[in-house]
């Protein structure tokens, strides 16, 4: 059996109106220390924010939901924040901040695949399952 490592994760929230406080899942980052992982995956649920927020432009909420993605990875063009070493970078994504998308709390636990426990904490905490979709007209009246 695989050694068990402590990891830290949060939620990244989107709050699309800080007035309102609504808000809705959309990623989660996770910092696995001795495996020296950082990976952040997140989803835009278009849906929910265009009920919360009509007038909110999803292509601006996705593109820092995609840098906060880049940072996680390390990606040398999303800036100098993707540059510091994981623990840093973890420590940066769930810092308090007042914009769009806000991380949660930061949790722990421990796992023996960072990568497989990010897909879980994703799948359990931001993916929806799938709905039946809205029906375009009414029902047939019974007869």
């Amino acid at each position: 059996m695989p050694e068990r490592n402590v990891f830290q994760y949060a939620v990244l929230k989107v709050v699309p109106s800080i007035e309102r406080g609504e808000c809705f899942n959309a990623g989660v980052v996770l910092l696995c220390r001795p495996r020296r992982f950082l990976g952040a995956r997140t989803w835009l649920d278009r849906r929910c924010l265009a009920a919360l927020a009509p007038a909110c432009d999803p292509a601006r909420v996705q593109g820092y939901l995609d840098a906060l993605e880049r940072i996680a990875a390390g990606d040398p063009e999303a800036g100098p924040i993707a540059r510091l070493d994981p623990a840093e970078r973890f420590h940066w994504l769930v810092s308090p901040s007042s914009t769009i998308v806000q991380p949660g709390p930061v949790h722990s636990g421990l796992c023996d695949d960072p990568a497989a426990t990010l897909d879980h904490l994703f799948a359990t905490l931001v993916q929806r399952p799938a709905t039946a979709p809205e029906p375009t007209t009414p029902p047939p009246a019974p007869p």
